[in-house]
């Protein structure tokens, strides 16, 4: 099912709604980066430059753009979206993002509001939806935005200047967004992943199982196992969803994390590899240099080079 746009809602009314949006994240995110809010769902995005591909770990969520124009790189593919259309994201998924249209003049700027299960199998428990088919669906899509969502996102954002009423009013609003996405034409791709025993469901249990134990030998028999799959169907509907295979999602998790502790921790690059679950220090080192296009030291000192602060390795 798609929103059409009422007669009584102009184009224009889109595009006012898509500045006040704009105008809301330029005020509360005034410095590049992501920030958090009073609503723990809802984070905002600034930024004032294209800049590098920068790796990541996208949550359950959706994300407008108020301004400027994003892609995302997962397994190969590629999602591009801006202020015509809406991302989507039903699991965990390590990506490759980059801003693709942004000035200092013109940032991009963007919402993110994250999931709750336990909303989203309330929602289901209560509307009457059309039958799942079977097919399994990726974890990540684009859609085009409609004014019904980007009007509900303007409202929930609006609250973030008025924080009395955010107890009670917020909760209202996300209910709102996530039912319009349910009867959306991206209303299964969230069901399936919250239906006990659907495929999705099943890969999501081994997606939490690699979150908690990345730095872990990976046997897919037992991963496969512990999510009552066999190992085939486990490989299978893992690549459906997510556009890698259980040991390329493993690797992606172990490389975000020896980035952050050589960034924040200070580690060095054996104690790194060895924490993340890598036995050799040089493999270690080399699929770094493929993941980030630098070796460990040189792509940490120019992290920090870009942040501003030490270049200390």
């Amino acid at each position: 099912m798609t929103h059409e746009l009422p007669p009584d809602v102009s184009i224009a009314r889109m595009q006012r709604d898509r500045a006040e949006l704009a105008t809301i994240i330029d005020r509360l995110a005034r410095v590049d980066g992501t920030h958090e809010t009073a609503l723990p769902a809802l984070t905002l995005f600034r930024a004032e430059d294209p800049g590098a591909r920068m790796c990541c770990m996208y949550q359950p969520g959706l994300v407008l753009v108020a301004q400027g124009t994003k892609q995302l790189l997962v397994g190969g593919e590629t999602y591009r979206y801006d202020t015509s259309s809406y991302l989507v994201t039903s699991i965990d998924l390590p990506v490759a993002s980059q801003i693709v249209d942004a000035s200092p003049q013109r940032p991009f700027l963007s919402a993110m509001l994250r999931f709750d299960a336990r909303q989203i199998g309330d929602l289901l428990a209560e509307v009457e939806l059309p039958e799942l088919g079977g097919e399994v669906r990726r974890g990540i899509a684009v859609g085009p935005l409609d004014a019904g969502l980007l009007e509900s996102m303007l409202r929930l954002a609006r609250l973030l200047e008025t924080p009395r009423d955010l107890p009670v009013l917020a909760p209202l609003i996300e209910r709102e967004l996530l039912y319009r996405l349910l009867v959306s034409e991206q209303g299964p791709r969230l069901r399936h992943v919250m239906t006990a025993g659907s495929r999705s469901h099943q890969v999501s249990g081994a997606i939490e199982w690699l979150k908690n134990h990345y730095h872990q030998p990976l046997r897919i028999e037992e991963l496969a196992g512990t999510v009552n799959m066999s190992s085939s169907s486990l490989h299978h509907h893992f690549r459906a969803i997510t556009a890698m295979s259980p040991l390329q999602y493993q690797k992606q998790l172990r490389l975000q994390e020896a980035r952050r502790l050589l960034l924040t921790e200070r580690c060095d690059v054996a104690s790194a590899a060895h924490r993340v679950g890598y036995e050799s220090p040089s493999q270690f080192s080399r699929e770094y240099s493929r993941q980030y296009g630098a070796p460990p030291l040189r792509d940490v000192e120019q992290l920090r080079r870009a942040a501003g602060g030490p270049a200390r390795g």
